[in-house]
């Protein structure tokens, strides 16, 4: 097995817990649990996992004023960069952006990447309604192509109720990463920005099992210039991660729909728990049908071409 290299772990700076304490929110009706540094390579080290890629989790860091959004986006930026500085072989960072300020989420993106060296930029798949694929966001896609930028889009709550009972990252998460992408694809984001290399967590929702159906009712929309193999093109632009999603139904459809080396390894630790963590291990280790050096390209392998710095000397 490979030292694995997670896209898809995640990060509590005490600042934006407290934040989001303050204002009694969660993550889509999700509990915000303890961070460590200490927690995270313990758990790392048990799970065969090298480097964990950090994130925070939705709701991002814009709780409603753009002021203090940039205030919260700079500080936990830099407690992430503090981290990585500290085990560089241990974390990596998808610095957090003030979207749904288009001007501030720019400006943090360029001094993250550029100033603090993150590994790339995390998005929500919505900021307060607005979606990847508004053209407002165009100043934003540009810095970030310019640079060649690894993107990682995690879902948020989208702009409806909640089902009694039901918090968001059960059911709704899954369906507002697959919104978000379709929008992106929409809006000919992939085709503008074609450098950029984008990651939807938890294999795209249900976008690979669902694929074949937005290519085929592309025929029945406005748009004539666009055919279903253009739709599946850039709906194959995107890069998938495992994290509760590598079962015995999703990974057959994920690894029939997804372009060699655009799967990667991912757990969502620590808002799923360990146990959750080697549940899906356990069905991504023993599944039977894997082509030839496909695990490996999974655990480590695609990860490395999307992170240099990451690869084995």
């Amino acid at each position: 097995m490979s030292a694995r290299i997670d896209v898809h772990q995640h990060v509590v700076p005490p600042q934006w817990a407290q934040a989001l304490a303050e204002r009694n929110l969660d993550s889509g009706g999700w509990p915000i649990p303890d961070w460590s540094a200490e927690s995270a390579i313990a758990m790392m080290d048990r799970q065969h996992i090298a480097t964990g890629v950090l994130s925070v989790t939705a709701p991002g860091v814009h709780l409603g004023d753009d002021r203090e959004a940039r205030a919260l986006a700079r500080s936990v930026n830099e407690f992430n960069a503090e981290r990585v500085k500290d085990r560089p072989d241990r974390f990596g960072s998808f610095a957090s952006v003030p979207l749904p300020d288009v001007d501030g989420a720019t400006a943090e993106a360029v001094y993250a990447l550029d100033e603090l060296h993150a590994d790339g930029i995390v998005l929500v798949s919505n900021a307060n309604g607005q979606y990847l694929g508004d053209a407002a966001l165009d100043p934003l896609w540009t810095e970030l192509q310019r640079r060649h930028a690894v993107v990682f889009i995690h879902p948020a709550q989208p702009p409806m109720p909640l089902l009694p009972g039901t918090p968001a990252p059960w059911v709704d998460f899954v369906f507002d990463t697959t919104r978000s992408a379709l929008n992106m694809v929409s809006a000919g984001v992939m085709d503008r920005y074609p450098d950029l290399k984008v990651i939807l967590a938890h294999a795209g929702g249900f976008l690979p099992y669902a694929a074949y159906r937005f290519a085929g009712l592309t025929l029945t929309t406005n748009d004539q210039n666009r055919t279903p193999d253009d739709v599946l093109r850039q709906l194959k632009w995107f890069y998938f991660d495992t994290a509760l999603s590598a079962s015995p139904s999703a990974l057959p459809a994920l690894l029939a729909f997804a372009e060699p080396g655009h799967v990667l390894y991912g757990s969502d630790w620590p808002f799923a728990p360990e146990p959750v963590g080697s549940y899906y291990n356990g069905f991504l280790e023993s599944y039977q049908d894997f082509a030839p050096g496909q695990p490996e390209a999974i655990d480590r392998g695609n990860a490395e071409i999307l992170f240099p710095r990451l690869k084995t000397r």
